[in-house]
């Protein structure tokens, strides 16, 4: 096991992140609307997510257990680095969205391992919404205008807004409730 959570604690922390991202779109629409029309190109939300990959990913490299080929930590830990600077000097469209992707692929797996071998039905909330993120982000990292694209869409209408953030933030008060319930 990479992380050491339990499925009740993965579900709280999957719910309250849920949560936060739902609630200021459904209370105020217009400002977070604009934002997050801004968010795709916006340089530094490139750079600050870019960084938080990075310092997970290094962390993860650094301290996981990789058996037959833990050989290659030590050229990978020198690789992760370089290629953070090579893709922050070459790499300028839609790079929140890459990082946001990626973000999503490395915030998935804990959920996934806390859930493993429980048997619980309600386990299921984090594992759909774990699929659901991995999907997002390899979308996201390999079409990132896909993105732009979604964001446009949920931003026609108000109704469609408040839907999309009502039902995220339904799922999220499922999933806290689970995890104070069932976990």
């Amino acid at each position: 096991m990479i992380y050491d959570f339990d499925l009740r604690t993965a579900g709280i922390v999957a719910g309250v992140l849920l949560l936060i991202l739902s609630l200021p779109g459904f209370i105020k629409p217009s400002t977070v609307q604009g934002w997050v029309k801004g968010l795709p190109r916006s340089r530094v939300a490139g750079v600050v997510l870019l960084t938080i990959v990075l310092v997970w990913s290094f962390w993860l490299l650094a301290t996981m257990e990789m058996g037959e080929f833990s050989s290659f930590r030590r050229p990978l830990l020198i690789i992760l680095p370089i290629g953070y600077l090579l893709v922050m000097r070459f790499v300028e469209e839609f790079l929140a969205v890459r990082a946001l992707g990626i973000l999503c692929l490395l915030a998935a797996e804990p959920l996934l391992e806390a859930a493993f071998f429980r048997y619980e039905t309600s386990r299921l909330f984090l594992t759909v919404l774990a699929y659901l993120m991995i999907v997002a982000g390899l979308f996201w990292v390999t079409m990132p205008y896909l993105l732009r694209d979604q964001i446009n869409w949920s931003t026609k209408t108000t109704t469609r807004w408040h839907a999309i953030h009502g039902l995220a933030a339904v799922y999220a008060i499922a999933i806290l409730a689970c995890a104070f319930t069932q976990y």
